[in-house]
């Protein structure tokens, strides 16, 4: 039986402001942009409101008129991220990061020969108070699945744990929506078919879930009765790497966009030349001046060997959005398919214009 923890930290961007900022404290935060963009993280003050990480700016202020908007710093969290992940690397090798915010840790052999996760959570969580200031939430559970549904259970700064005995009444007793892995268009979906909660999914047969659900079905199985047998992974590989911008005034003309995306296309470059990653697929995103969104993507036999190469095909891409109905309100390049650099120059000069 192993022994998983879950750690997410409480609003941690907003939180993160709010420490470093003392006229921020107990005010409704929220990091992003003001005028046209969207809310990354919202202080507990804002989210008693309804705001959400996601929603637009436009819509948070109309919820709350007293929202105090701030700027992200995204070098001050990667800063307090790495406080924590040495944190955590103090008490294992295998922590999977899945954000700057939160990670699972499996302990269930540890550096520090203690029998227990939960005093481990403890002590972590306690670790993370007096080296950052910020709280965080711990799930203390046997599989990765529970452990994060843990952590969501006493936010903010708890401390959950499900025992093997208690796994499958848990999960029986939550709407299905609360599901880790179940998001809305599922959790519709769902509904359509009769499933409300757990004890519901866990009625179903698993040629039922697979019929209506494909390869996620054996997920849904496994899950509704407290299974789940991934692993703790710390070569967790990242799948794409993306960038995009809001822009302060809607843009109608080809020439405005392609300006517009270069900046885009050299963020996402240069984080592939830092880590030595290259993609296949490049996927730009298009969001409109009244929020519709859309996504027009190329896969490459090869791997996008450069930056001008990258920038070409997203232009492309970008160039058959055109002519425009609306304006456009953001852009975003995204590369996938991702790898290590190989330096394949033969191949790769198939995939450059003649």
């Amino acid at each position: 039986m192993r022994k998983i923890i879950h750690i997410d930290m409480d609003a941690f961007y907003a939180s993160v402001e709010q420490r470093d900022n003392p006229d921020l404290r107990g005010k409704p935060v929220a990091v992003g942009g003001m005028e046209r963009g969207v809310v990354a993280a919202a202080s507990y003050e804002a989210r008693k409101f309804g705001i959400r990480s996601a929603m637009p700016s436009v819509t948070a202020r109309r919820k709350c008129p007293d929202l105090i908007f701030v700027k992200p710093r995204f070098d001050a969290y990667k800063a307090v991220s790495k406080q924590i992940r040495d944190i955590f690397e103090d008490y294992t090798d295998l922590v999977e990061p899945l954000s700057l915010d939160e990670a699972y840790l499996d302990v269930t052999e540890n550096h520090k020969g203690v029998g227990s996760a939960t005093l481990i959570a403890q002590e972590i969580r306690a670790r993370i108070k007096l080296a950052t200031g910020l709280t965080a939430s711990a799930g203390v559970s046997y599989n990765k699945f529970l452990a994060k549904m843990a952590s969501d259970y006493r936010k903010p700064d708890g401390l959950y744990v499900i025992t093997p005995r208690m796994g499958p009444e848990f999960v029986e007793t939550l709407m299905v929506g609360r599901f880790h892995g179940i998001g809305p268009a599922t959790e519709e979906k769902m509904n359509r078919l009769g499933i409300m909660t757990g004890a519901d999914l866990r009625a179903q047969s698993l040629p039922f879930l697979q019929k209506h659900f494909g390869v996620s079905g054996d997920y849904y199985h496994n899950i509704a009765r407290g299974i789940d047998h991934r692993q703790v992974r710390p070569d967790r590989v990242r799948k794409s790497v993306g960038a995009e911008n809001t822009f302060f005034q809607d843009i109608f003309s080809a020439d405005a966009a392609r300006a517009a995306l270069q900046p885009i296309v050299e963020k996402v470059w240069r984080y592939c030349e830092q880590n030595g990653t290259r993609g296949r697929t490049v996927t730009l995103k298009v969001k409109y001046t009244d929020f519709q969104q859309i996504t027009r993507s190329h896969t490459a036999n090869a791997t996008v060997g450069d930056k001008a190469e990258l920038s070409r095909v997203s232009g492309t891409l970008l160039d058959g959005v055109f002519p425009l109905a609306k304006g456009i309100r953001l852009l975003g390049v995204t590369l996938s398919s991702l790898g290590a650099n190989d330096a394949r120059p033969e191949p790769q000069q198939l995939s450059l214009a003649i």
